[in-house]
Order: structure tokens, then sequence, then C-alpha cells
């Protein structure tokens, strides 16, 4: 089985997502032979590529209540052993950490991939982790089992740059408008940062080869990470999800 999951290192919810998903996939008897690709997707391609304080950012565009969505997601992931540390949070352009994540998928496969994205995120959340800096995003390569030497050739070009670019394209052409969305055999989909119990019952559906449609949770457009999603507007101004 392959499931594809399109995700943003900057959405907290594809953080609890990621979280939840592994945990159904340790509990799941086939587990071991499932093969998880991490697909790129940006929540906002014309961010700057330059480091901005996330308090500043969201109280930009939500106002008062960015607080009280940080406190939320902040205690929501300590329940899931997750460290969200919106005072040294750092909002970068993701497209150079996601060209990054395809080339460990490209060069060292996808075990490498699922490795770094979990460094990116613990690191972007937790730990002040500028994901625009090259420097920063080398030694997070490292740290995940990457060649320094290789990942240094890498960073300093724009290999990759166009194939990240189409795949983002193509999810959007797919209807994914809100991440995390994990894509199941490339037909179906289950959106959000849904507990554990329903990412197991989709990978036990999908192994027999049933459709699974688990509930889409609401969204707003604008970029807002509400109830399990981080989402975009859609042509219509709301959020879409392909199943299949």
């Amino acid at each position: 089985m392959k499931v594809e999951i399109y995700s943003d290192i900057a959405c907290p919810w594809c953080y609890v997502g990621k979280s939840r998903f592994e945990r159904a996939l340790a509990a799941f008897p086939q587990g071991e032979s499932v093969e998880v690709v991490y697909r790129p997707f940006q929540l906002d391609p014309t961010a700057p590529e330059r480091p901005r304080p996330h308090r500043e950012v969201l109280a930009a565009k939500f106002g008062p209540q960015a607080v009280a969505m940080d406190d939320r997601l902040a205690q929501l992931g300590a329940a899931e052993g997750l460290t969200f540390d919106f005072d040294t949070v750092l909002e970068n352009n993701s497209l150079l950490a996601h060209r990054l994540l395809r080339f460990a998928l490209d060069t060292y496969g996808p075990a490498a991939q699922t490795r770094l994205k979990g460094r990116l995120m613990t690191g972007h959340f937790g730990e002040g982790l500028d994901i625009g800096d090259r420097a920063a995003l080398t030694d997070t390569a490292v740290a995940a089992g990457l060649d320094r030497d290789a990942v240094t050739v890498f960073l300093a070009g724009d290999e990759l740059r166009d194939e990240v670019v189409a795949d983002i394209d193509e999810a959007r052409r797919m209807g994914i408008t809100a991440v995390p969305t994990f894509v199941f055999e490339g037909k179906w989909a289950v959106q959000g940062g849904q507990e554990t119990s329903v990412f197991l019952q989709a990978l036990e559906q999908v192994a027999k080869e049933t459709a699974v449609q688990a509930p889409a949770p609401a969204a707003e457009a604008d970029d807002a990470c509400v109830d399990g999603v981080c989402a975009v507007p859609a042509a219509d101004g709301t959020p879409a999800v392909t199943n299949g």
C-alpha cells in the first residue's frame, strides 16, 4: 500500500496528523509494508524568503484571536507529546525545505524522507528552526542521516525546484486546498489531523480495497488552521479535498 501525504512544514495540524498517522501505522499489522511518501504543499507560496516571528505574522492575519488559536494548538500538541513553542517559531517560505524533502526521497528513499520531515517539523515548531536557512537545513538533514556534502551542494543550487512547484500545482488541480491530506493508493483521501483510530480504520479498509470516507473537518479559508486542517481558499472560496 502507498500513502501520499500532502502537507506543509509550516502547518501545525500537519505535525499533529503526522504523529497520529504514525501511531496508526504502528498499530496496523501490515504497517511495515506501507510506503509513505510526503508530497509538497504551500499554504502561502508568496511568503517572503526571510524569517519572521510567528506571533507577529499570525496577529497581523487574525488579530486578538491569534493567541487563543496558538494556545489551543499548544495544549492539543502537549496531549499528543508534541511541543509547540510559538514564541520561538519563525515563519519563512517553505519551498526550500520542500526541495530538500524531495531530494531526500529521490536520493535516500521514503524512510529517510520521513525522518527528515519529522526533524523539520520538530525543529520548526519546538526549537526555533528557520526553514529557509540553508545552514540550519543542512544540520537538520545531517541529523536525519543525509550526507552533509551532498546536501550542501544541493541547497546551493536550484535542483528539483521545478519538480516541487509542479507537484504543488498538481495537488491543487486534484482539488487539495487543505492540509494535511492523506491519499491512499491514489484513490481514497482522508483530510485533516484525524484521530489515530480514523487513520487505522482507513488503513484497514484500504487494505481490503474498500473505499474509506472519513469525516472531513470544517475549515476556513485564508490559510487558517482550525478543526484539524490548515486551508487556503479554493476557487469558490471554500476548502476542498478529492476523494479519488
